[in-house]
């Protein structure tokens, strides 16, 4: 490789500004126009200011400024801004899609209690008070509040490595409890704290990843139910699933269970297919799982399946939420474990809820502040910790549901709850013979919406890198754990981000025909043409620093020199006689 070339004439101008300078005498006035940093603020101040970004908003409008504590209040409990408008026509649609929410969310509870591995009434309990706590202090208007698979998924697969439940129920519901107030205090200080960022470590790849690969994990742990098997794998891997249940189909299931399950499964999935063919029965994949309990629940009771292997719910305790705050565990020697599994649930939990907030809010046209969100979030799910519920969220199958039904504020959220709590008091009795099968089979029919293959395709398309922190998190949830396949997607994603900074991209300018200043990459858009004399270099990196200077700098020269040869290849000339003006492009946009 030959040397380069002596630069012709590279110059450069700076343009001085219009500033007044027959006023200013001796270097001190003269410092003083150059530089004037203020002084940094204390840590409390700029704590008092974050705090009052997020709940002392300035008004849009120059309508005269109400009180602080109007405003507090306000920001804190939205429902007393838009409740002074709420009509009886409103109601009437918050009404219909409340009862439908109920529907479809008292089956799905229970099956999600079961996933999380604690009795069904407490899957209720979690639909009951967290939902009206959203309701009086979060800003979506379509979010469907209560337990979800994969928050479930993470307490039964993190805290059964510290108490098994099978052993100890007492002592791992304690611990349920103290990490739901843990992911709810988290969540509070996120938003508090405006700290909302920390969520973007958990990129869009590594969630579709992740919740994949949960998605197949939980499809795994429900052939528990689905085959009436007594003795199971408390383990999350799809190895150690797969041998339960090569030993378990030896002696121990039932064929009553799979035929039971089986056939409600493809009942739900065939009524959630007509209601994507046709948007009017919207309400009937709504309703086909409450309606899938009630029959198999009236078929088990009169034909006593149940005194030939069809494994039922049996115990179920009603009432209303029993107050747990004696049952938080601050001093014992798991605590903090967890606040470890507190915070993996608060970021999880956050992280799919103001996904989901969000898609719809766009959906109607209005902003969602995530920073009151993430303060809603965790005071609905502290509040949820003394009242026997477990980490609560929102959810998106229901939220759909929520949204197809016609809701128009979070009073939907509020007849959902009523309805649950109506049924905890009046009607748990009638589901003691409910089977496992068919809550097997509800969460079953729910999966499909967490794998997104043509997400993942969109992924490899776009980066693949990001597509490697996708399979980095599905596999690493399928064949190691749930926290196994965070760390892998969180490590790559770090190491993403310092590749990306120690070694940016460079791309060669070429100006698009037809325009007059549009310029692009001439790859990525072969049409555009390059200047002759003139070379245009792109540096994508907003920040230039001692870790990537000498890569730039590597890479200009190169792309100069290859400039050159080209050119002189094309031409048969003298080498270095095409290249003129070197142009550095530092916007980074």
């Amino acid at each position: 490789m030959g040397t380069l070339p002596a630069p012709h004439n590279f110059t450069m101008e700076l343009q001085p500004m219009d500033v007044d300078t027959t006023a200013v005498s001796g270097p001190s006035e003269r410092a003083k126009l150059l530089l004037a940093s203020p002084n940094p603020s204390a840590p409390w101040q700029d704590l008092i200011s974050s705090i009052k970004q997020t709940f002392l908003p300035r008004p849009k409008t120059k309508q005269p400024r109400p009180r602080h504590s109007v405003l507090f209040l306000q920001a804190l409990f939205p429902i007393l801004k838009w409740g002074r408008n709420y009509k009886a026509t409103k109601f009437k649609n918050d009404l219909m899609a409340g009862l439908t929410l109920a529907s479809l969310c008292i089956p799905q509870s229970i099956g999600y209690a079961n996933l999380a591995r604690l009795d069904p009434q407490y899957g209720l309990y979690t639909s009951v008070v967290p939902p009206l706590i959203y309701a009086v202090m979060g800003s979506s208007r379509e979010i469907a509040i209560g337990p979800v698979a994969v928050v479930s998924l993470l307490l039964s697969s993190m805290i059964s490595n510290i108490v098994d439940p099978s052993v100890d129920p007492a002592a791992y519901r304690r611990i349920v409890f103290t990490v739901t107030f843990f992911a709810g205090t988290f969540q509070a200080l996120f938003g508090l704290f405006r700290l909302g960022f920390l969520i973007d470590f958990l990129s869009h790849a590594a969630i579709v990843g992740f919740m994949g690969g949960a998605a197949i994990v939980i499809g795994l742990q429900q052939l528990k139910g689905l085959l009436g098997i007594n003795h199971f794998t408390s383990k999350t891997d799809v190895v150690s699933v797969l041998e339960a249940v090569v030993k378990a189909l030896h002696d121990q299931w039932c064929p009553l269970n799979f035929v039971l399950g089986c056939s409600f499964l493809i009942f739900i999935l065939m009524t959630r297919f007509i209601g994507r063919r046709n948007k009017k029965f919207f309400w009937l994949p709504a309703m086909a799982p409450l309606f899938s309990v009630i029959l198999s629940t009236l078929i088990v009771y009169l034909t006593k399946a149940d005194k030939h292997g069809v494994k039922i719910v049996k115990h179920f305790k009603g009432g209303l939420n029993p107050i747990s705050v004696q049952q938080l565990n601050f001093g014992g020697p798991y605590v903090g474990e967890a606040a470890k599994i507190g915070l993996i649930c608060a970021l999880i939990a956050l992280t799919e809820a103001i996904a989901v907030g969000r898609s719809f809010a766009s959906i109607k046209g209005y902003h969602l502040d995530g920073n009151k969100e993430m303060v809603a979030m965790g005071f609905m799910n502290v509040i949820g910790s003394l009242t026997s519920c477990y980490t609560a969220t929102g959810s998106f199958s229901r939220t759909a549901v929520n949204f197809s039904a016609g809701c128009e504020t979070v009073v939907s959220n509020i007849v959902m709850s009523i309805t649950v709590l109506i049924s905890l008091l009046l009607f748990t009795r009638l589901l003691y013979y409910t089977p496992l099968a068919i809550l097997a089979s509800i969460i079953l029919s729910a999966l499909p919406g967490l794998i997104d293959v043509n997400e993942a395709y969109k992924i490899w398309k776009v980066d693949k890198l990001d597509f490697v922190i996708c399979l980095g998190a599905f596999f690493g949830v399928l064949f190691g754990s749930v926290e196994i396949g965070l760390l892998v997607a969180v490590a790559i994603s770090f190491a993403k981000i310092v590749v990306n900074s120690i070694k940016p991209s460079t791309e060669v300018l070429g100006k698009l025909p037809g325009t007059d200043h549009i310029y692009c990459n001439v790859v990525q858009y072969p049409m555009a043409l390059q200047i002759s004399g003139i070379l245009i270099v792109r540096i994508n990196s907003g920040t230039l620093c001692f870790a990537n200077a000498n890569f730039i700098r590597e890479r200009i020269l190169k792309l100069v020199e290859d400039e050159i040869n080209d050119h002189d290849m094309e031409q048969g000339t003298k080498r270095g006689s095409g290249l003129h003006v070197l142009v550095l492009d530092m916007t980074s946009e």
